[in-house]
C-alpha cells in the first residue's frame, strides 16, 4: 500500500529522508531564484508540490489530520477569520492619490514596510518554505502571474486550490506579484508600525503582499483580490466584483452579489446551470471571468441536502479549516461551531461536477443583489432601474440577526459597499460607475432579492421559503417576469411584480404579509432612514441620478 492509498484510507504516514528529498524536488530540475526576496538561502525550498505531497508534508509536520473522507483538516490558530483592522496599504506614489484611505484602507509607511519585509524574510530564511507559482484571472488578456511563499504546507495546498494552476511553470521567470505568508512571525507593533502582532500589507510599488502572525488562509486569497480590485478598474477598465456567477444551457450568464448569510453560494449552485465561480469575478467588455481556480466555501451546518456540491467536494486533498469531529471519530460534525462560525473548506473547481472550464461566460443577462432583510420590509423580488442598481450596489445592504455574531441580540442593519467593502482599495463609486456603464451597454436586468423575513421582522415573521426564492430567480432567468404587471413600493420606489410563476401572489408585496400594516410602514421608514444615513458618506462622489434613486423618508413632526 503506497502513501496515497494509506492517506485515502485515513492512515497517517511518515516520510523517510529519501522521500523527503523526493517531496522537496518534486521531479522539477530547477528551483526558482528567490534572491529578489532574500530567500535564496532558505533551509529548504519545496517548489510546486502536488496536492498529495502537500498533504503528506502537512501530516509529517503535525499541521493537521485526515478526516474520514480524506480531506486534510487543520486549525488556523489564533485567527479563524480575516482581521480587517490589521490590513494595510503602503502609502507611496502609486497609491497616495488613488486609494480610498480610511478605516478600510489604512496607510502604512514605506520605510516601515522595508524593515518589516527584511525581518520576515530573515525569519523564513531559517526554515523550510513552500513555493508555488500560480496565476489569477481566467481571461488570459487580464491574468497575472503570482508566486506564493508559505511557511506551512497547508497554506500552499490552499493556494493550489484557490489560485489558477498553470499547465507549465517556468521557475526562472520572476512573477508579476509575490505573496509571502509567515504565520509564525509576530510583529512588534511599537517597532514595526503594525496595530498588533498580525498584519497583511499590500505594496503596489514592489508588488508584494506581506502576511504575518496569522494562519488564516483567507488573508492570502483576499490579498490578491484587493490587488485586482485596484489594478483592473484603474488600468484595464474591468469591473472587479465580489460575486458568484453561473451560466445556462443557452449561454446566458447570471451573477449574484450578496453578503454572508444571504444565499449567494446556495442560489448560484443550480444543477441546471454551469458554475463559473463562487466568489470573485471580472467583467470586461463582453466577458465574465473567474479570478480564481477553486472555491472557499463556508461549511457550518453543511448537509448533502442543502449544499450537495460543497458536501461532495470534501474529499481527498480538500482542505478543511477549524472544524470539529464527532467524539472519537474522524467524521466531521458540521453543526459544531465551537471554534468558529467561519468553518471553511477549500477545493479546486474541478471538484465541482458542473463547473465551467475554463471559467468564462458572456456578459450577464441578469444580475441579482441578495439581501437577508431581517426587518421584513423589502420585497422578495423587485426590478431595479440602472440608477437604483448603482445606489443599491454602493449600499450593499443586508441585516444580521441574533446569533450570527457575538453581541447581536436583535436585527442590525449592515452596509458593505459593493457587497465587499473590506476589499476595495478605490472609492466604491468608482466601481458603481463602471457597473452603470456596463448595464447601459449590455441592457442587463437587475433584481433585488430579499431572502430574509416576510410577515414581520425577525422574531415575528418567518424566513422566506427557499423554494419561493428559487422560483422567483428561475422566473427572472427564463424571462417570465418581462410581461407581468408591476406595483411600485411607496417608500423604496422598487418595482414589485404582482404575480410570479410558482409563487403565491400575496407574498410579493411585503406590506400585505403583515398583520399590522401601520407597523410595517414604520419599519419601512426606519429602514429607509438607515439607507439614507449610510449613503451620506457617498453623496459627495455620486451624481444626482444615483442619489435620487434612494428611498423616500417621512420625517415625523
Amino acid at each position: 500500500m503506497n502513501h496515497v492509498q494509506k492517506l485515502e484510507q485515513g492512515h497517517e504516514v511518515s516520510l523517510s529522508p529519501k522521500e523527503q528529498i523526493i517531496v522537496m524536488r518534486n521531479s522539477i530540475n530547477s528551483l526558482p531564484d528567490l534572491a529578489y526576496l532574500n530567500l535564496d538561502r532558505a533551509r529548504a525550498i519545496l517548489y510546486q508540490l502536488t496536492p498529495a505531497q502537500l498533504v503528506e508534508a502537512a501530516l509529517k509536520r503535525d499541521e493537521g489530520v485526515l478526516a474520514e473522507t480524506g480531506a486534510l483538516a487543520i486549525d488556523t490558530g489564533e485567527f479563524t477569520g480575516r482581521s480587517p483592522r490589521d490590513r494595510f496599504i503602503v502609502d507611496d506614489a502609486i497609491t497616495r492619490d488613488t486609494v480610498w484611505w480610511g478605516d478600510v484602507n489604512i496607510r502604512f509607511d514605506n520605510d516601515k514596510f522595508d524593515a518589516l519585509f527584511q525581518k520576515v524574510t530573515a525569519y523564513l530564511g531559517e526554515r523550510e518554505i513552500f513555493v508555488r507559482d500560480s496565476s489569477a484571472c481566467a481571461n488570459e488578456k487580464y491574468h497575472i502571474d503570482i508566486r506564493v511563499i508559505t511557511e506551512t504546507a497547508y497554506q500552499n495546498l490552499f493556494v493550489h486550490h484557490l489560485f489558477r494552476r498553470p499547465e507549465v511553470v517556468n521557475p526562472a521567470l520572476q512573477p508579476e506579484w509575490t505573496v509571502i505568508a509567515a504565520p509564525g512571525f509576530k510583529a512588534d507593533p511599537a517597532i514595526d508600525g503594525t496595530r498588533q502582532h498580525n498584519f497583511s500589507i499590500l505594496n503596489f510599488s514592489k508588488k508584494i503582499v506581506l502576511i504575518g502572525g496569522t494562519g488564516y488562509t483567507g488573508e492570502i486569497k483576499k490579498g490578491i483580490f484587493s490587488v485586482l480590485n485596484f489594478i483592473l478598474p484603474l488600468e484595464k477598465k474591468v469591473l472587479s466584483m465580489h460575486c458568484s456567477a453561473n451560466t445556462g444551457v443557452k449561454g446566458d450568464t447570471a451573477i449574484f452579489f450578496g453578503l454572508s448569510g444571504t444565499g449567494k453560494t446556495t442560489l448560484s449552485a443550480d444543477p441546471e446551470r454551469g458554475l463559473i465561480g463562487d466568489d470573485e469575478h471580472g467583467w470586461s467588455d463582453y466577458t465574465i471571468f473567474n479570478f480564481e481556480g477553486g472555491c472557499y466555501a463556508k461549511c457550518a451546518d453543511l448537509t448533502p441536502e442543502k449544499e450537495p456540491q460543497i458536501f461532495s467536494a470534501i474529499k481527498f486533498c480538500a482542505l478543511l479549516e477549524n472544524i470539529n469531529f464527532n467524539k472519537g471519530t474522524r467524521n466531521v460534525n458540521f453543526s459544531n461551531i465551537d471554534k468558529t462560525e467561519n468553518t471553511r473548506v477549500a477545493y479546486p473547481m474541478d471538484y465541482v461536477n458542473n463547473a465551467i472550464m475554463p471559467s468564462l461566460g458572456s456578459s450577464p443577462k441578469n444580475i441579482f443583489f441578495l439581501t437577508a432583510d431581517a426587518f421584513g420590509v423589502l420585497p422578495p423580488i423587485s426590478k431595479l432601474t440602472n440608477a437604483q442598481a448603482m445606489y443599491y450596489f454602493i449600499s450593499g445592504y443586508t441585516a444580521k440577526v441574533a446569533g450570527t455574531e457575538t453581541g447581536i441580540s436583535e436585527p442590525k442593519t449592515t452596509f458593505s459597499a459593493c457587497f465587499g467593502e473590506a476589499f476595495l482599495p478605490l472609492n466604491p463609486v468608482t466601481y458603481a460607475k463602471l457597473l452603470g456603464n456596463k448595464l447601459k451597454e449590455h441592457d442587463v436586468n437587475v433584481w433585488l432579492i430579499n431572502t430574509g423575513w416576510t410577515g414581520g421582522p425577525y422574531g415575528v415573521g418567518k424566513r422566506m421559503k427557499l423554494k419561493y426564492t428559487r422560483a422567483m430567480i428561475t422566473a427572472a432567468l427564463n424571462g417570465e417576469l418581462e410581461n407581468v404587471n408591476y406595483l411600485e413600493h411607496p417608500v423604496f420606489n422598487l418595482q414589485m411584480p404582482v404575480n410570479c410563476p410558482n409563487v403565491p401572489d400575496n407574498i410579493l408585496n411585503p406590506r400585505n404579509t403583515w398583520a399590522d400594516r401601520d407597523s410595517y410602514d414604520e419599519k419601512a421608514n426606519n429602514l429607509a432612514i438607515a439607507f439614507v444615513k449610510n449613503f451620506e458618506r457617498h453623496t459627495g462622489f455620486s451624481n444626482l441620478e444615483i442619489i435620487n434613486a434612494g428611498p423616500n423618508v417621512i420625517i415625523s413632526a
